[in-house]
């Protein structure tokens, strides 16, 4: 094997496999990339749930040509029955020479398993090339499929300041047109978005991703006490999916005209006043949805903060200083005492769009 070449197809198999990115929940990303004799004889990707896996598609690409070629899969192939027959004995029956594989499958059900059928079958098998940006790539299903739990983005933008709004609620436009661009390509990625009823309440916000040929996210509002108003635009535009969270304190005959209406009302116990996040975002979970984008506001980032819950952060620095100590704070939570407590982070990136800088970091 030449671990160069490998890397280069994988790659390969990479950019395939992003071409579903936001489409296969609750499914991986998976490209697959077929090489004969140093040249592509076919590739596919996983589009959706329900539809054929990525090996199958690139097998169907490459019909006989497939015999003694190499395949290039970022995530091991499955060997069990779901939506769809299992992938590796398939591989083995089209006569495949080589697997490359860039992880295992951290789903209980495969973990080793699709590996163990392609080397039964008689393929050499190379595991763990790319492995780090395959596990990125995935890195939302990686975390569902082990804890149940949605993968956590939070979404911010602020002044250099850390200030998210005026003393008098004024928000729009902190960030650039162009980091707004971004924030809706990031909505047409994840499966849902989460905000506060302080944000419908001041902003009524649409909540969609307005991106060519994209697709709404299900919009989730957390709203203990169900003070939405009947009239705002997440509940005006079904059929996007809007999923209100509320407590015992919300009015029952306000739930039932809501549902009448097609709205999703979710009705959980609070703590302390407030909606349960984890209990939350594990019914999220097992519904299938495998990342969430929270976009605030103050209040909801810190709750999120302080209950450990977010996973990666997105956050977008305008060129502005308020130099309000009134004015909002991105994170609105309990905070903390001393400084050993305050969550630290790892794998921080920093870039320009327009002209903020967009800090991307993962959560420790």
């Amino acid at each position: 094997m030449n671990p160069g070449r490998d890397e280069v197809w994988m790659r390969r198999a990479l950019r395939v496999a992003a071409k579903g990115r936001g489409r296969t929940s609750p499914n991986p990303m998976v490209g697959a990339v077929l090489v004969k004799g140093g040249r592509v004889v076919g590739e596919g990707y996983h589009a959706k749930a329900g539809e054929p896996h990525a090996e199958i598609v690139a097998l169907g690409d490459a019909q006989e040509k497939a015999k003694g070629s190499t395949l290039y899969l970022n995530l091991e192939p499955c060997a069990h029955q779901g939506r769809t027959p299992p992938c590796a004995p398939r591989v083995v029956q089209a006569g495949v020479k080589k697997a490359i594989i860039g992880m295992k499958d951290p789903n209980p059900r495969v973990e080793g398993k699709g590996i163990r059928i392609l080397e039964e079958g008689g393929l050499e098998v190379r595991v763990g090339v790319l492995e780090q940006e395959c596990r990125k790539l995935n890195e939302a299903f990686c975390k569902h499929i082990t804890t149940g739990f949605p993968f956590v983005i939070l979404k911010a933008a602020a002044t250099l300041d850390g200030k998210i709004a005026t003393r008098k609620g004024d928000s729009k436009w902190i960030s650039s047109e162009a980091s707004r661009r971004l924030v809706h390509r990031l909505r047409n990625q994840v499966d849902g978005i989460v905000v506060g009823i302080e944000t419908i309440l001041k902003d009524d916000p649409l909540l969609t991703a307005r991106v060519p040929r994209g697709r709404d996210p299900t919009r989730i509002i957390l709203d203990a006490h169900l003070r939405i108003r009947e009239e705002a635009h997440v509940i005006e535009t079904l059929p996007s999916k809007t999923i209100l969270v509320t407590t015992e304190k919300a009015s029952l005959e306000k739930v039932e005209r809501l549902r009448e209406r097609g709205v999703e009302v979710w009705m959980l116990d609070s703590v302390e006043g407030k909606i349960d996040l984890r209990t939350c975002l594990a019914k999220l979970g097992g519904m299938g949805m495998m990342s969430l984008l929270v976009e605030g506001g103050s209040q909801v980032y810190g709750s999120f903060l302080d209950e450990g819950l977010v996973d990666k952060l997105v956050l977008f620095l305008a060129p502005r200083l308020m130099g309000d100590p009134r004015a909002l704070s991105i994170f609105g939570g309990k905070g903390v005492d001393h400084l050993e407590e305050a969550r630290s982070l790892r794998d921080m990136k920093v870039k320009r769009v327009g002209g903020d800088l967009l800090i991307e970091a993962y959560l420790n």
